[in-house]
């Protein structure tokens, strides 16, 4: 970075070229106001107030990019005036009531300017307008928008759903949804990024409404009485802004703000959520938050009710019979030892299984595994990661020897083409999905989609192939073919960096154009396509999901994945990489952190006999080395008599796992079950003890990402009931059998885990303080890693292995069962919807679980929108849904949402316990169904027609805010000369 000298106001500055005006005099505590400004978006340049004098010409700070020498007067009489000019026009479109104003918090930048500038009065124009109240989450209110084009800004261009835009053309001006649409029944998908960004109350949370200040819980009519009186002050309101200035002072003993990170999908949004006593009032990401800047989605935004839900379990439950009665912690605990006690006497340690949440934190997990290994004597320990993300760790431990995304979300942004395989990325992992299509529209990089559904990403991609079911595999490996016989290969790195080569091209001799396109029904030009764009590409980066792992061949598709990237020398540099998108907020970290049955934590073999004498020292015990059981053998081993116990924390196992019947009756079948969560699940209805969890925003912990972020986050409230944090518990439980564990926060925990592994060794609590994060493997010194194999592959010579294909085509239809059922995540829930079904919001947009039907099978059996339809598995089970009829879907194929509204309606009542052999993963997207319409609807569809689906089509793309009108208008015309 080159530096430079400056001058402002006559004093010399250092500064570094190619920062703005604005940043430098940030940076050095010089004030101008900013007001359409935010650091997590790009310069609007559409209010003015940033103005300064550059040698002798009025300059947008904001903007304006410095150079060597520059002369800046940020005092001088012509830019004062100009920005006293700007705020005085804001005002005209926005009405001070600061005092009662839930946006009046010590962060209004309007505010502030008034105060500073010394702004005593305002000529407010009345607008014809009225309050849109009609969404489920926040309002817009016309009269208060300042037309800064900050929420415009960020739907266009950072979360790119292009929903909103400014009206230049109406008098006055306004933000408009969709072609003039309410909120409630636009394309608005409710992600909030417009509301985080609006500087004023224009965009308001309604959580924020009548609660956020001394003033503001006045009634509606009351409160427009005060505010036109306030108006006739408006020649002069000095007074009235002091008093609205110790009143936004006082509010800070009353609204709490606490650093968290998101519960749902593994993005690590990271924000503060601010909270008066239990209530929450709103969440607030942060330009600074590493994953997800200013995004966020509509879950991590609005969808946090659940943790004041009545429905939480607040106390210990004991059954008795076919009932649970209430009981102290202290009898729970001793109940539990003393029952896991005479267990292990008569059969063994590894008689006791444990199950562990993908949403506990790292520290969580690492003592639910020390639990399992060093007092009870077992390596049975498993986690979610098994139903989902198993198989693309396998596919990269194979090739590249970690288990994990190679790069982060910035080189995802960065690649020159993004392909993806088996995801849907705008509502699985919406946030990556904003910036993926940011990439695209901004950036001008490059989208191939491989998907059996046309989702949002496939619409928008620049070539969608749609291959037969569990046939991805088969496509990628015609795409590798075709590249090694053209010579488009990194030859060069191969040599270099890479093993195997022989060996995989003979394994994919056989992947010829007419073999693929037979196979799997794509198109020879289109795999030529592919094959061009990687070939034309500077850099790719690959993301992939359920679409691919939840096959019975998803490690071998993983593996492929790998193997592309390659051969094509896309590992190491930025903008490239593999991406397997990890499902769940900490199925990264849970497995990172040791809840696998065949490494200890930090990925160390159970087999390394200096591995396990370290743990031994350490933990003061001798640990068994034979690897334990992972969850469907569990299951399985519970009907096989050699599973007696189990202890599940924050897993609802009969939903999520494979083949929900059998699953059910094992859980039935075990001679002890023990639950711990937050509610009454299908799997906490089944055991022997419940012991109530506390929710993430009531306890301290870490989190690792998709990305192999660590971030830490806070307490925000205390804990619901009796209920304890997941890492107290535990260690109840082991001090109860014997155990002599003292910890008193989790940093002491993974102070522990830095001094056991290596990939953890610089992390600790102090270095995660606020919104800083590391990305292991993190050195002792506490340099972290966010681009792996940068100059080697963990492997013992440091060089990737291309590992052979070994493919078959999938066997899923029979004479019977002719329909394939596709699964996956609606945007609206998550998973089986636990949390999200107790999110009223939520739940009005998406009430309940549907079965999207292709028109093709539409016709076949004459259904309709809303008809009652009966999905029969190959299997057995059996669901019973209304169904929509699609054009996502095509064939012989149907779409059933994870999301169970009720039940009976769980998709995994469909899917069977067939595994694939590498991963231990179930195939629950290879079951074969017969459908069966059984009830007509009357047209009445399961999704509400004012979900954000129905409106997409009248969605008005454009770039920015359009700010050229805007300068064009009389009352706006630009102040800059």
């Amino acid at each position: 970075m080159v530096t430079v000298k400056l001058l402002i106001d006559n004093k010399e500055i250092l500064a570094d070229e190619g920062e703005t005006i604005l940043s430098v005099l940030k940076r050095n505590g010089i004030y101008v106001p900013h007001i359409c400004y935010n650091e997590g978006l790009v310069p609007i340049e559409s209010c003015d107030s940033c103005i300064v004098e550059v040698n002798g010409r009025l300059v947008r700070a904001c903007s304006t990019k410095i150079s060597d020498g520059m002369k800046i007067s940020v005092n001088s009489p012509q830019a004062t005036k100009a920005r006293k000019e700007a705020i005085s026009r804001i005002l005209r479109y926005h009405k001070l009531y600061c005092s009662m104003c839930e946006n009046n918090n010590g962060d209004c930048v309007l505010h502030e300017a008034v105060i500073k500038l010394g702004i005593n009065s305002q000529r407010y124009i009345e607008k014809p307008y009225p309050v849109d109240d009609t969404g489920p989450f926040y309002v817009y209110d016309p009269s208060q928008c300042i037309l800064c084009g900050r929420c415009v800004e960020a739907c266009q261009d950072f979360a790119v759903n292009e929903v909103i835009w400014i009206n230049w053309d109406l008098n006055p001006p306004r933000v408009v949804w969709d072609n003039g649409n309410p909120i409630g029944n636009s394309s608005c998908v409710n992600c909030g990024t417009c509301v985080t960004v609006c500087p004023v109350n224009a965009l308001m949370e309604k959580s924020m409404l009548n609660e956020a200040g001394y003033l503001t819980w006045i009634n509606k009519d009351l409160k427009k009485k005060a505010i036109e009186a306030i108006g006739k002050a408006e020649d002069n309101f000095s007074l009235l802004m002091t008093f609205s200035e110790l009143e936004a002072k006082a509010r800070e003993s009353q609204i709490k703000r606490t650093k968290t990170v998101c519960i749902y999908c593994g993005v690590g949004c990271s924000f503060e959520i601010w909270t008066k006593g239990r209530k929450i009032l709103k969440v607030e990401p942060k330009p600074e938050s590493p994953a997800n800047g200013i995004l966020t989605c509509v879950k991590g935004k609005f969808g946090w009710d659940f943790v004041n839900s009545p429905e939480r379990i607040t106390k210990p439950l004991i059954r008795e019979g076919d009932k649970f009665r209430e009981a102290t912690w202290e009898e729970a605990i001793s109940y539990i030892a003393k029952r896991l006690r005479e267990i292990k006497e008569r059969y063994g340690p590894d008689s006791i299984g444990f199950i562990a949440s993908d949403k506990m934190s790292n520290e969580e997990a690492y003592l639910l595994q020390k639990l399992a290994r060093a007092v009870i004597g077992t390596n049975n320990v498993d986690n979610s990661a098994r139903y989902c993300q198993a198989p693309a760790t396998v596919g990269l431990w194979r090739t590249v020897g970690i288990g994990a995304d190679s790069g982060t979300i910035k080189d995802i942004e960065n690649a020159d083409l993004i392909i993806i395989v088996g995801h849907n990325t705008t509502e699985s992992h919406p946030v990556i999905g904003s910036k993926v299509k940011r990439a695209k529209k901004i950036k001008g990089a490059k989208i191939a989609v491989m998907d059996v559904r046309r989702h949002e990403i496939a619409e928008k991609a620049d070539l969608f192939i749609k291959p037969k079911p569990g046939t991805d595999a088969a496509v990628l490996a015609g795409v590798a073919k075709y590249l090694i016989d053209q010579g488009w290969i990194d030859k060069e790195f191969i040599e270099k960096r890479v093993n195997g080569f022989d060996e995989f091209k003979e394994s994919i001799k056989g992947f010829t154009l007419d073999y693929v396109e037979s196979i799997s029904g794509v198109p020879r030009e289109q795999i030529i396509k592919l094959a061009e764009m990687i070939h034309n590409a500077k850099s790719v980066a690959v993301l992939w999901g359920m679409g691919v792992t939840q096959h019975l061949g998803g490690a071998d598709t993983s593996t492929i994945i790998s193997d592309l990237l390659l051969i094509t020398g896309n590992y190491g540099k930025p903008g490239s990489g593999a991406f397997p998108m990890r499902g769940h907020n900490n199925v990264q970290g849970v497995s990172d952190f040791g809840c696998l049955p065949n490494y200890l934590p930090g990925y160390q073999k159970l087999d390394d006999e200096n591995v396990i004498r370290k743990f031994e020292d350490a933990w003061g015990v001798k640990l068994n080395k034979k690897a334990g059981l992972q969850i469907p053998q569990m299951i399985e081993g519970v009907l096989e008599g050699k599973v007696h116990a189990l202890y599940i924390v924050g897993e609802d196992t009969v939903m999520v796992d494979c083949g929900t019947p059998l699953t059910k009756q094992s859980l039935e079948k075990v001679d002890f079950l023990i639950v711990q969560d937050m509610f009454m699940t299908e799997t906490a209805k089944l055991a022997d003890v419940i012991l109530p969890a506390s929710a993430s925003l009531e306890k301290d912990g870490t989190f690792v990402n998709t990305e192999r972020r660590i971030q830490r986050f806070y307490k925000a409230m205390e804990p619901l009931g009796d209920s304890k944090p997941d890492w107290e518990i535990i260690q109840m439980i082991a001090n109860a059998l014997g155990a002599n564990w003292n910890y008193r926060h989790p940093s002491e925990i993974m102070d522990e885990i830095a001094k056991l592994c290596p990939i953890f060794s610089g992390v600790s609590y102090s270095r995660l303080e606020g919104f800083n994060s590391l990305l292991w493997p993190v050195n002792e010194d506490g340099t972290d890693t966010p681009l792996l194999y940068t100059n080697a592959f963990a492997t013992p010579d440091g060089k990737a292995i291309l590992y052979p294909l070994s493919w078959k085509p999938p066997e899923l239809k029979d004479e019977v069962h002719k329909v394939v059922v596709n699964t996956g995540r609606v945007l609206e829930h998550f998973h089986v919807g636990n949390m999200t079904r107790r999110v009223e919001g939520l739940r009005k947009k998406v009430p309940e679980t549907f079965v999207e039907v292709s028109k093709e099978l539409a016709s076949k059996y004459s259904i309709k929108n809303g008809d009652l339809v009966l999905v029969k598995s190959k299997f057995g089970g059996e669901i019973k849904a209304r169904a929509i009829v699609s054009d996502r879907v095509e064939g012989d194929e149907i779409f059933i949402p994870l999301y169970a509204s009720d039940p009976s309606k769980g998709v995994n009542n469909l899917t069977g316990m067939i595994i694939d052999k590498a991963s231990g993963t179930p195939g629950y997207k290879d079951t074969p169904v017969v459908i069966e319409k059984i009830e007509e609807g009357k047209g009445k569809s399961p999704l509400p027609l004012d979900n954000w689906r129905y409106h997409i089509k009248e969605r008005k793309s454009q770039i920015g805010i359009e700010v050229e009108k805007k300068w064009r208008r009389e009352e706006f015309k630009p102040l800059t000369s």
